[in-house]
């Protein structure tokens, strides 16, 4: 130390050495700030004309609405902060920048449709919880027998029937212990095999694919719903979806089957002592607790109204939310949950369905959705709809790769929705598409949770996910283009507006 200079405290100096700096996020903050501020104030766009010639204005709130579009999409995409802070950001930017007042900014964040959400996930937690899900899981596998391909099937039908009735989150961290049990006896220990990759690369694919079909799925169904709820008027029933859902989720998960066979055949024909050893743990598990009697019961009742609502025209008065959060409610009146678990609610990925709910309605309220679309229309003008709508579901098989996809439907919907108006698409089609196309990133492994649970198992590389997503990818245009032009018009979707 040099004479005459105090020596720094050494609190000081641990405090600095510990203190790192990431650039990236710094980059990428700065980033989705810049892209806004340049929006927001520097000039613009201008009036854009429809097909009719009608003038179609920019407003200063629709200039901010996309400005905050782009902030929301980097910073969703980098995760520069969790991505429910990022949603809390959306109501904050509408607020200060005058975008949408306070009320309808933050109301966005208790829609009914964030808390049907929140139903879902507590009914998720109480099947975990309880050991009912993984009860369900050994009695469906116990029937698959010892064939390998007879396995892998059951397999994808039981992760894709799980995310009937919970999360697709939930399902595949439910059924990978199972699956690892199962791996186990294939008598190679942790080696990779064709058959350790279709098993667990097979285990993300159907979660997916299951949770399209029924609203208990995702929280992305919801949150779609409810944005296609304010955009047309019109609700979409728990019935409803399930019935044009149900044909084209199921399709895939055979799809899904049949390439693994084909591309990934499992090195064996049978793996000898499987079905003794899921019948011993099931056994294992015991008699059915009084807790999972409740759950089957409270659980049964509350999808049960949902799904009489499109039937008995005196429960259509009641929101979905309020009926199907009478299974949570009685799982913590009958002390099946507790405050502990209420606490281990995600709340982070609660909030993200808040903000992706807000962006939406902020685009459309604003106009800013309507004035895109017009801008947009000419790469569309002479060609079929049906070209207009694979395009927005390949955006949306992208963006779902890279960005949580209930965000990904929540920046795309607006404007494919405003686009169908003047193509004379019918906005249930557009709807539907894109549910699908956002429900099965099969590309990278960040597309989805399950994709990441199923990487935890060490049989594939994200090279190995990458290889066989891209023809799955493909495989699902496919099975779209069929639900375009024979199933859904079979089913009697309306085609063209109302």
């Amino acid at each position: 130390m040099h004479a005459g200079l105090p020596e720094a405290p050494r609190e000081i100096g641990v405090i600095v050495s510990r203190y790192r700096i990431n650039g990236k996020r710094v980059i990428y903050i700065l980033s989705g700030l810049g892209l806004f501020l340049s929006l927001y104030f520097l000039p613009f766009g201008g009036d854009a004309l429809d097909p009719a010639g009608n003038s179609i204005p920019l407003t200063r709130e629709g200039k901010a609405s996309l400005a905050l579009f782009l902030l929301a999409a980097v910073w969703w995409v980098f995760e520069v902060v969790p991505v429910g802070i990022t949603s809390i950001a959306i109501g904050v930017f509408q607020v200060l920048f005058g975008i949408r007042s306070a009320p309808d900014a933050f109301r966005d964040f208790m829609d009914p449709s964030v808390m049907f959400i929140f139903g879902v996930t507590v009914m998720g937690l109480a099947l975990t919880k309880t050991g009912l899900s993984k009860r369900i899981a050994y009695k469906i596998l116990s029937c698959a027998g010892e064939s390998t391909g007879s396995i892998l099937l059951f397999a994808l039908v039981v992760t894709a029937g799980l995310s009937h009735i919970m999360a697709h989150t939930a399902a595949a961290a439910t059924v990978f212990p199972v699956l690892l049990a199962i791996y186990a006896l294939y008598g190679e220990g942790e080696k990779r095999t064709r058959f350790g990759k279709a098993l667990f690369i097979g285990m993300a694919y159907a979660a997916g694919a299951g949770s399209i079909i029924t609203l208990l799925g995702s929280g992305r169904a919801v949150a779609g719903a409810g944005l296609f709820k304010e955009f047309t008027g019109r609700d979409i029933g728990f019935y409803e979806l399930t019935k044009y859902l149900f044909l084209v989720g199921w399709l895939m998960v055979l799809m899904i089957w049949g390439y693994l066979m084909i591309f990934l055949r499992p090195e064996k024909k049978v793996i000898h002592g499987l079905k003794g050893r899921l019948k011993r743990l099931s056994r294992d598990l015991g008699p059915l607790t009084r807790e999972e009697g409740i759950v089957i019961a409270t659980a049964s009742f509350s999808i049960g109204l949902l799904f009489l609502q499109s039937f008995v025209p005196a429960l259509r008065a009641f929101d979905r939310a309020a009926l199907l959060l009478l299974a949570p409610l009685f799982f913590f009146l009958f002390e099946v949950l507790t405050l502990k678990d209420l606490e281990d609610i995600p709340w982070n990925i609660i909030l993200l369905f808040s903000g992706a709910l807000s962006i939406g309605f902020c685009l459309w309220e604003t106009g800013a959705a309507r004035w895109l679309a017009v801008n947009l229309l000419s790469l569309f003008r002479g060609g079929q709809w049906s070209l207009f709508v694979l395009s927005m579901a390949v955006c949306v098989m992208v963006m779902t790769n890279f960005i949580v996809n209930v965000a990904a439907l929540a920046l795309s919907l607006p404007v494919a929705l405003a686009i169908a108006q003047y193509l004379g698409v019918a906005p249930d089609v557009v709807f539907y598409t894109l549910l699908v196309a956002a429900g099965m990133p099969f590309v990278l492994l960040t597309g989805a949770a399950p994709n990441a649970v199923a990487y935890e198992a060490g049989q594939f590389t994200p090279g190995d996910f990458f290889k066989h997503g891209i023809p799955m990818s493909i495989l699902l245009l496919v099975v779209l283009g069929i639900a375009l032009f024979i199933v859904w018009p079979l089913l009697g979707m309306p085609f063209a507006p109302k």
